[in-house]
């Protein structure tokens, strides 16, 4: 981009939001201005003006700015037409300098006996802003002329979603879909309407047990016939076959998904980082799940605390169309009071879940007709339209682990609603529950249990305090003679986060902690960093030092774990590397 102006005030993460995301149902763009100017309100209010004033100029819809101020800064955002992002962006970028470099020749005017003669710094900007207006009109309308503007208002018409990132533009969805390059879209009177449709979609997220319970679904769908789809924190998988390894909880991922011609139901993890990064990648769902909200990732992206996270997750009541369905847990107050304020969340119809049947949340939503699944005495139990179907003993259902699996109860409940929602047979969903979590095939990575030498491994995420805690109480809860823990975390915590961690860890007096590090995940920190801050967390949480082994390799570390082990033992292996997951099963399922 060629510059309008000589940069004077820094800024960081310009950033185009695609979809419906934190700040607005439509697409928007932001920027982290950096320096003494962020926090300058005099800056913010002519960055405000200078926005609505360009704005209206290009002949756009209202912006809407908003300066919002966090701990780690200010995030200056407003709403910006799909087809003209890029453009917006450079207008952000822009307004913000010379609002900035006004602000500044202000505050110095009024401190300066002597101001120089001569044009200030405000006519300058002046006579800049009507030189930008015609540049910024010429780079929108060439950023239009390259966007699929006319196949996106077909597409509306039809009722067809359509997909699109840097390279690729598709229409329809899973069996109803088809995509083409961007430089090679095809003539409208071409196009075979009819041939293209959506397919059932769900948007699963929350800040633990998102994987588990997006799998939980596309066994349900796979149990009634159809072949699922679905995208997560571990690949993306389509009807039972990996396609994809790796992270593809964003928008990737999902376009993936939906763009596979052999989907007929997609379920779709949706992580903070995507919403807060590009926006949802979907307009349109049919049931979304947030499973609960933790105090992880604080800190990122005006994200500063655990409320701020649970309106970033409710993003995704945006997408869902009429008689959608909003799938919540009761349990969670933080996530509970966010859906109450939110007016778009309030607008959408809720299912809700809890450990307890008799949550008295629950009971109110029975009594308004809605639907529930909580449990009652032992049994899980849901309540649809007026129906109540019992999926027997929770303590017997597989994921459970017994019963010691509390959150599994949890997110087996939340499946069990989403999957009602989604139409999908009672008899589909019931098999599902009683089977799922008998082998640890069916939700690799998440609570596998084996058996190595008469002890009892557990491999898992449990990436955060909260879900460390969960795994270490279904530990506990099987009565271990002593406690083995593998324990690390990635560099893009702060030491706040990570000394809580090994707090966490500490509180369940594990006989033997080693901890690992994680080279591909230290996320600008030093080697050695994250794990010596973990090392000495425990030993000031009052773990005796000989307990605490640091061993940087995570491979090694586990093994050095399962070489201890005895029998009734338990060895806990939080393992966040699939090739390392991958040899620690093929050497335990050898044994």
């Amino acid at each position: 981009m060629t510059s309008l102006h000589e940069p004077n005030h820094g800024f960081d993460d310009s950033r185009r939001l695609t979809g419906p995301n934190r700040h607005f149902a439509t697409p928007a763009v932001t920027l982290s201005p950096l320096g003494a100017a962020a926090a300058n309100t005099d800056a913010h209010r002519r960055w405000r003006a200078r926005v609505q004033a360009m704005c209206a100029e290009l002949g756009w819809p209202d912006p809407q700015p908003q300066v919002l101020i966090h701990p780690g800064g200010t995030l200056l955002v407003f709403a910006a037409p799909h087809d003209t992002l890029f453009t917006a962006t450079e207008v952000n970028e822009w307004a913000w300098e010379l609002a900035a470099a006004e602000a500044d020749a202000v505050g110095a005017s009024a401190t300066t006996a002597a101001v120089p003669a001569g044009p200030t710094s405000f006519d300058r900007a002046q006579d800049l802003g009507e030189t930008a207006a015609a540049v910024f009109a010429a780079r929108a309308a060439e950023e239009r002329s390259q966007s699929p503007a006319a196949l996106r208002a077909a597409a509306v018409a039809h009722g067809v979603p359509l997909f699109e990132d840097d390279r690729e533009v598709s229409l329809g969805a899973g069996t109803g879909s088809r995509r083409w390059l961007r430089g090679d879209l095809p003539p409208l009177q071409s196009i075979s309407w009819s041939e293209l449709h959506d397919i059932p979609t769900a948007l699963v997220t929350g800040s633990n047990g998102k994987t588990t319970t997006v799998r939980l679904l596309a066994a349900m769908a796979e149990a009634a016939g159809l072949t699922a789809g679905y995208s997560s924190t571990e690949g993306i998988v389509v009807g039972g076959q990996m396609t994809a390894g790796g992270d593809y909880s964003g928008p990737d991922g999902a376009r993936a998904v939906l763009r596979d011609p052999r989907v007929q139901m997609a379920i779709l993890e949706t992580a903070r980082g995507g919403i807060l990064r590009r926006g949802l990648a979907v307009q349109r769902a049919d049931v979304a799940v947030v499973t609960n909200i933790s105090a992880d990732h604080l800190g990122e992206y005006g994200i500063a605390a655990a409320d701020g996270l649970a309106e970033t997750k409710l993003v995704v009541a945006h997408a869902l169309a009429a008689g959608g369905t909003l799938v919540l847990n009761a349990d969670d107050a933080v996530l509970a009071a966010a859906a109450a304020r939110l007016p778009h969340v309030a607008a959408v119809h809720q299912a809700l879940f809890a450990l307890d049947h008799d949550h008295p949340t629950l009971i109110a939503m029975r009594t308004a007709g809605g639907s529930t699944c909580g449990v009652r005495g032992r049994e899980l139990v849901l309540f649809h339209r007026g129906t109540t179907q019992v999926f027997g003993d929770a303590h017997a259902l597989p994921l459970t682990l017994g019963g010691a699996a509390r959150y599994n109860i949890a997110n087996l409940a939340a499946a069990a609603l989403a999957g009602t929602a989604l139409g999908l047979p009672a008899a589909a969903i019931a098999d599902t529950l009683t089977r799922f979590g008998s082998t640890p095939a069916d939700n690799p990575g998440r609570l596998e249990c084996w058996w190595y030498r008469g002890a009892r491994v557990l491999i898992d995420y449990a990436h955060n305090p909260e879900g460390l805690a969960g795994l270490l109480r279904v530990a506990r809860d099987l009565q271990p003679q002593r406690l083995l823990l593998l324990l690390g975390q990635a560099g893009n915590r702060d030491d706040g986060a990570i000394i809580e961690l090994a707090r966490t860890a500490a509180q369940f007096a594990p006989e033997q902690v080693v901890v690992k590090e994680l080279p591909l995940m230290l996320r600008g920190r030093a080697p050695g960093e994250v794990s010596g801050l973990i090392a000495r967390a425990l030993a000031a949480s009052g773990l005796p030092p000989a307990r605490i082994i640091v061993e940087p390799d995570e491979e090694r570390a586990a093994r050095l774990l399962l070489n201890a082990a005895r029998p009734h033992d338990v060895v806990v292996l939080p393992v966040h590397t699939e090739a390392v997951r991958r040899a620690l099963r093929n050497a335990l399922a050898a044994t």
